[in-house]
């Protein structure tokens, strides 16, 4: 591994983020993956961008899908991003089996009680190195209660506010 690859990694490792598992389902399978890179792109129309390894089995489904989820998980759910990102092996085989899905408008699995769902259909895909960028136009947006889950230096954790 390049010096300047490892830097990068070590330095993007202390970047808090929130943490979504990305799903999809349709022709080409259905399929999920834990991230931390997604932000909106725009609000009109709305419009959510997501990154995800050209490695995965997910990313392939979603450009055959043309659909996919952001379900952005509450700060008590780190149990489904590690199934999502493969650190624990899913009940039965099955990474679904782990919390409550739904449909979505788009066809692509919604976690029921995530904090914040952006269903979304693919409109654009781009690659650059390692990841494909999937941009979707966001046909549905539900809001929960709670907090949201943040990973930053390699671990949950809750972020603090302070008020002065």
């Amino acid at each position: 591994m390049s010096e300047n690859r490892s830097a990068f990694l070590e330095g993007m490792s202390r970047a808090a983020a929130s943490v979504s598992v990305v799903a999809t389902d349709g022709a080409g399978g259905r399929g999920g993956v834990t991230v931390s890179s997604m932000t909106s792109v725009s609000a009109d129309p709305p419009t959510m961008l997501v990154c995800i390894n050209r490695e995965a089995r997910s990313a392939g489904r979603i450009q055959e899908n043309g659909n996919f989820c952001i379900n952005l998980l509450r700060d008590d759910q780190d149990d489904i991003s590690n199934v999502f990102a493969a650190i624990v092996d899913p009940p039965g085989g099955d990474k679904f089996s782990v919390g409550d899905w739904e449909r979505g408008e788009s066809g692509a699995p919604r976690l029921t009680n995530a904090l914040v769902t952006f269903d979304c259909r693919l409109i654009d895909t781009h690659q650059s190195g390692s990841h494909f960028m999937f941009v979707g136009e966001v046909v549905e947006t539900t809001v929960d209660e709670g907090k949201p889950l943040i990973y930053g230096s390699r671990s949950y954790g809750i972020p603090k506010y302070h008020s002065e």
